[in-house]
């Protein structure tokens, strides 16, 4: 996609020490929010049950244990339509730019919604880290408890950060298992035999058929946006794993099985099994065990069919049998290589296939599910709870869930806009019970 930003010049006093061409991913992100088709601030909420720090402590600590990030240094170069966008990484680390607490909002829910659909400042590194009060005892907080609470919002421009990318830097900040090393911004160049080569190119060209048709709520996004929590008790979703016994079903597929449930239950995507064009986009992350904290766009997106067949059980029965992890990890290594490959330059190809993938024809809804490494983490004397994702809308997408699992705890996401509020809460709570409904 075009961008139009106007040529721009670094804040005042800020040094760069390199300065690199985004990779695909990063620079299709880029190009979204430049030309103004979607706001591209993704997000993750960490809830803890606790004492909250001050600003300050927050400040030092994210002066502490994020400065090593290179990732988190780089800001967007200034940029004219058609070049191929470039990242500038900054000499200066700012934790007084990055952390913030200003919001007043009467929820935490509504705090979220303010900040999640606010573009982030295009001339510094582009992600901050919001200290925001829970809500305790109320239905709208997963990770409501009785005591002190509060939450952190981390956000940034999704050319810089993945939602796996999110998780690192949270756990990052926090006490708790060993962290990983720094991160590098580059995929790794990865070796593959002529036969996989082909195979990755017959799955490309699979993967670029249209295979969706355009649903009731898909069409024009608008800036301001809806957010709905619902959380899932352990046993709930281990009963719904175990459904398919003796099979194991995975958190992902349930996950899938259940947004196919409740989108028949709401009349969003007819009822007969037959009729094709409901389907996932699915993000999976491409890192390998070496490289679990690495930040940057590490992932590559697999489409799964949401079936509209009647029984919960079939419907997880169907997708357990496509999203067996080694097919999908397979298809998205070989997609994310063949992307990596792309040239960094601007062509007219890529603009079409860029539109092409965000239109409804190439997919339906997107469902991104997301984990922690069990164990406990702490920030001071505050416990980390639980986690929800917080993914961009885009062109033509208004509605988006996710699920995200930390230690005993899963909560579902629904992000619409708020042409389709209306949709968010029910999305969710249907969401919950089709789950409910497989462990019983």
């Amino acid at each position: 996609m075009t961008s139009h930003a106007p040529l721009r010049t670094p804040p005042t006093g800020a040094r760069t020490v390199s300065d690199t061409a985004m990779p695909p991913l990063d620079a299709w992100f880029h190009r979204q929010q430049s030309s103004g088709a979607a706001c591209m601030t993704v997000g993750v909420l960490a809830w803890f049950d606790g004492p909250a720090p001050t600003p300050a402590v927050l400040r030092e600590l994210v002066r502490e244990r994020l400065q090593p990030y290179e990732r988190l240094r780089l800001s967007a170069a200034p940029t004219t339509a058609p070049s191929w966008p470039h990242w500038l990484l900054q000499a200066e680390f700012d934790p007084e730019h990055h952390v913030g607490s200003e919001l007043h909002a009467t929820t935490l829910a509504a705090s979220v919604e303010e900040l999640i659909a606010r573009p982030l400042d295009p001339d510094r590194p582009p992600w901050q880290l919001h200290l925001l009060p829970a809500d305790p005892g109320t239905s709208t907080d997963p990770a409501a408890s009785t005591g002190e609470g509060f939450a952190l919002l981390l956000r940034a421009h999704h050319a810089l950060l993945d939602g796996n990318s999110l998780i690192a830097v949270v756990r990052a900040l926090l006490d708790g298992p060993t962290g990983q090393p720094p991160s590098c911004p580059e995929f790794p160049s990865r070796q593959r035999s002529l036969a996989a080569r082909g195979r990755e190119l017959a799955w490309s060209v699979a993967d670029l058929l249209p295979r969706a048709r355009p649903l009731p709520f898909h069409g024009p996004v608008g800036p301001r946006r809806a957010v709905a929590f619902s959380r899932i008790a352990r046993d709930e979703l281990d009963g719904a794993r175990a459904a398919l016994s003796p099979e194991r079903a995975s958190r992902n597929a349930v996950f899938l099985a259940a947004t196919a449930g409740a989108l028949r239950t709401l009349g969003l995507t007819g009822r007969l099994p037959q009729l094709p064009g409901v389907w996932a986009m699915v993000p999976v992350d491409v890192r390998t065990a070496a490289e679990t904290s690495l930040l940057g766009n590490r992932y590559a997106t697999v489409r799964v069919p949401l079936p509209a067949l009647r029984q919960p059980l079939q419907r997880l029965a169907t997708v357990h049998s496509l999203t067996r992890r080694d097919a999908l990890k397979q298809r998205a290594d070989a997609q994310a290589e063949l992307v990596d490959r792309q040239p960094r330059r601007y062509t007219t190809l890529g603009d079409v296939l860029g539109r092409y993938v965000d239109s409804p024809r190439y997919f339906s809804v997107l469902c991104s599910s997301g984990a922690t490494y069990a164990g406990r983490f702490t920030l001071g004397s505050a416990s980390f709870a639980a986690l929800a994702g917080l993914p961009p809308l885009g062109p033509g997408h208004p509605l988006a869930v996710t699920m995200f699992h930390h230690d005993a705890t899963t909560v579902v996401t629904t992000v619409a806009d708020q042409h389709h509020r209306q949709l968010a809460a029910p999305l969710t709570e249907l969401i919950h019970e089709e789950i409910r409904v497989l462990g019983r």
